[in-house]
């Protein structure tokens, strides 16, 4: 086990993610200069470095899941139009498309979460936690660990990758911009779900038969 405090510092020392800092901590028994080390071999150091630069290029990808049944249409940025044209971006695009139609991740962060609908979560997940009888004196502490697995449901870089769970969506961008050399920005998504929000008809049987008669 590495200690949350160990881990921090790899995530400021390099800039890569939590996940994979604790990941390389383990690989190396907690040595910070090997870690440092692992990390900068698999490229994740140097690609947390190019996260700065701008990406104004990139394609927008439609994907159509379910007969039709689910859309999604997707924006994501790379540096140069050479890259974006390659099928390696493509490809990995088209993995990001179907991760939504398959997620249905709500906000891209969640800093895109209002204070609001935040607020309101925690209201209710405060009330869940005590109906099952958890000490108030604790309920607080629940409720900002339950609050953390909400971002992960909703957020779609925190989710974890349909075709690799044991990386977050944030995770398969930086191991991309590692593999091409290039910064990567998932910029917008909208997800379409045929018949969402639309209320739905119900007809009686009995009633239209009798009105036929």
């Amino acid at each position: 086990m590495v200690s949350a405090s160990i881990v921090k510092e790899l995530r400021e020392r390099t800039g890569v993610g939590m996940m994979e800092c604790k990941k390389a901590l383990l690989e190396t028994d907690g040595n910070m200069e090997k870690a440092i080390e692992y990390l900068r071999e698999r490229g994740l150091a140097v690609a947390a470095k190019k996260a700065g630069r701008l990406a104004a290029e990139g394609i927008v990808e439609s994907y159509i899941h379910a007969g039709g049944k689910i859309g999604v249409l997707l924006e994501v940025n790379c540096e140069t139009d050479f890259v974006a044209k390659t099928n390696e971006f493509k490809t990995f695009v088209r993995d990001i498309a179907m991760h939504i139609a398959a997620s249905n991740p709500k906000y891209l962060t969640r800093t895109e979460i209002s204070e609001d609908e935040i607020n309101k979560e925690k209201e209710i997940l405060r009330a869940l936690t005590i109906n099952e009888g958890k000490p108030e004196k604790i309920a607080d502490k629940i409720v900002e660990g339950r609050i953390e697995k909400f971002y992960k449901d909703i957020c779609l870089l925190e989710q974890p990758f349909v075709k690799d769970t044991d990386k977050t969506i944030e995770e398969f961008v930086t191991q991309m911009i590692a593999t091409i050399g290039e910064n990567i920005n998932i910029r917008r998504f909208v997800r379409f779900q045929m018949g969402e929000g639309l209320e739905k008809r119900k007809d009686n049987f009995v009633q239209e038969v009798t009105g036929q008669a």
